[in-house]
């Protein structure tokens, strides 16, 4: 029988497992649309003063040309990942003015015409970077262009290594530290996967949309003001059938119970063909259409809410360096930007965010059944759809039962993880705030975009350029660190000079590249 959560706590209590959670590790993806001062996407090059996006570590770029990235180092405090985040959008608003271009602070696209609107990112000449291009192209192909314009957060999560030694000493395992450390690691994910609808009510903020987005299909949404399209009880359309709950992956059928199994249904993911991917070619008349008609051209095609990952050496594909090394660290992906803050999260977030991810590392996570996986796709998808509908009931084992009675079920043994952690006031603020937002829904940021376009009278696309044009402001108003700022520019050039290099000393063929990548 699992322990409850309180008997794990108590057994706890004073071993260097509760010390070692001092030092939880974390780390922030940001993506965002650049867009033209009428809100439109932009069509420009990736500003050069922010560098390369092949090569800079920290200002990138997505599926898009201008859809920007933004990653921070790793930090063993929440604060400290959300500074440096407003210090590369400090350092991104001023390379945006010069070009009178402003940073789309909401998940779902402004107004777009089309496809032909959109241009697939660019990474130069090298092989890496024609890979990247060639990549995207394929998703192009597969999905369409405008799907890849949706933005997130991507919150990375580890503890550190005295945890692991220490808990692994708890659990009376004598194994292998990195079969325990992701098997662990599963268990965790498999709690989230179980409870990661709260982190969609809670966090959700797309609740509406452009109906350029969907191209005059019909979509069960309510017309709302201009050309907005709106879910008056949704929380995440972002996290819908609409965005990323892609229908053609649904036959995938990846197991999250544990690393092997979670290895081969990807390696098989991406090593068999499948008929209408065949159908459109790989290489027509001399041009790359996607980089194989595999069911995914690579791992990072498949679309989920979290995934296990690990650094990667330079050319070693993701499943291998996780299947050789053991899972490094969790990546949380359902995460929608709030238009509301500069940033898209805040601190109170990231603390809520470590909280509900020791949570879900300590409680008992038994293995999921197909029943289960069943159960839990539907509960999200009520969720993005329906969150903030009053009397929604959502299903757990025991039954049928209210999205806030399970909400504060979960708050409650939340609390209690929290005052286990050495900063348990912040983190105990930051569930008052969520117990806050589960009592009333319209304390939700998605209920907060449908009250602030029906206040101001204003479109969804005209509420989110007015909130770019205040963000705007706001990051060249913020003082940047001087000795900070002159690393970034640093960084910035350094970058370039590090493209030019990897062209330069190119040698074999794309295609010779490209099979040796897939041969691996």
């Amino acid at each position: 029988m699992l322990k409850s959560i309180s008997e794990t706590l108590a057994d706890l209590q004073g071993t260097p497992v509760a010390a070692a959670l001092q030092n939880l590790q974390c780390g922030i993806e940001k993506e965002g649309l650049r867009v033209a001062s009428d809100g439109r996407i932009a069509h420009t090059d990736h500003p050069k003063a922010l560098g390369s996006a092949l090569t800079h570590g920290s200002i990138t770029t997505d599926y898009a040309e201008a859809l920007q990235e933004f990653i921070t180092p790793v930090f063993s405090e929440p604060e400290a990942a959300v500074d440096y985040m407003q210090q590369l959008h400090s350092f991104n608003a001023r390379a945006l003015d010069v070009q009178q271009e402003y940073l789309w602070p909401g998940s779902m696209p402004g107004h777009l015409d089309g496809e032909d609107d959109i241009r697939i990112a660019e990474y130069g000449s090298s092989n890496t970077g024609k890979l990247k291009h060639v990549y995207r192209v394929g998703l192009a192909w597969r999905y369409g262009k405008i799907m890849q314009c949706i933005a997130g957060i991507h919150y990375n999560f580890s503890p550190q290594e005295d945890f692991w030694q220490a808990y692994q000493a708890y659990m009376g395992d004598t194994g292998c530290p990195k079969v325990f450390h992701s098997a662990q690691y599963f268990a965790l994910i498999r709690n989230f996967r179980r409870h990661s609808w709260l982190l969609l009510y809670l966090f959700g903020a797309s609740p509406a949309l452009d109906a350029s987005f969907v191209g005059g299909r019909s979509v069960d949404l309510e017309k709302g003001a201009g050309e907005s399209l709106v879910g008056p009880y949704a929380t995440s359309l972002r996290m819908s059938d609409l965005g990323y709950s892609n229908k053609v992956q649904s036959v995938l059928n990846v197991c999250f119970n544990d690393l092997p199994n979670y290895a081969k249904s990807l390696e098989h993911a991406i090593s068999t063909p499948l008929d209408q991917y065949e159908k459109l070619g790989v290489k027509v008349d001399g041009e790359y259409r996607q980089l194989n008609a595999n069911l995914l051209q690579i791992e990072n095609e498949f679309y989920s809410d979290i995934r296990p990952k690990r650094v990667a050496r330079s050319g070693q594909k993701p499943v291998h360096a996780l299947f050789e090394g053991g899972v490094e660290y969790v990546e949380v992906r359902n995460l929608d930007l709030n238009p509301f803050l500069p940033v898209g999260m805040d601190v109170q977030q990231a603390h809520f965010v470590n909280v509900f991810l020791v949570w879900c590392l300590l409680k008992g996570s038994p293995i999921i059944g197909d029943d289960e996986c069943e159960t839990i796709s539907a509960n999200q998808a009520a969720v993005v759809r329906e969150g903030r509908k009053p009397g929604l009931n959502l299903q757990r084992c025991s039954g049928p039962v209210s999205l806030q009675a399970w909400g504060n079920d979960i708050l409650s043994e939340l609390r209690e993880v929290a005052a286990f952690m050495p900063n348990a006031e912040a983190c105990l603020d930051a569930i008052s705030v969520m117990a806050e937002r589960v009592a009333d829904a319209n304390k939700t940021p998605s209920a907060q975009v449908l009250a602030a376009m029906q206040e101001r009278g204003v479109s969804y696309v005209e509420l989110i350029m007015q909130l770019a044009q205040q963000h705007q402001q706001y990051h060249l108003d913020t003082d940047m660190d001087a000795d900070l700022l002159s690393q970034m520019q640093a960084h910035a050039q350094q970058s370039l000079l590090d493209q030019d290099q990897l062209e330069a000393e190119q040698q074999d063929s794309f295609d010779e590249f490209l099979a040796n990548y897939l041969a691996q």
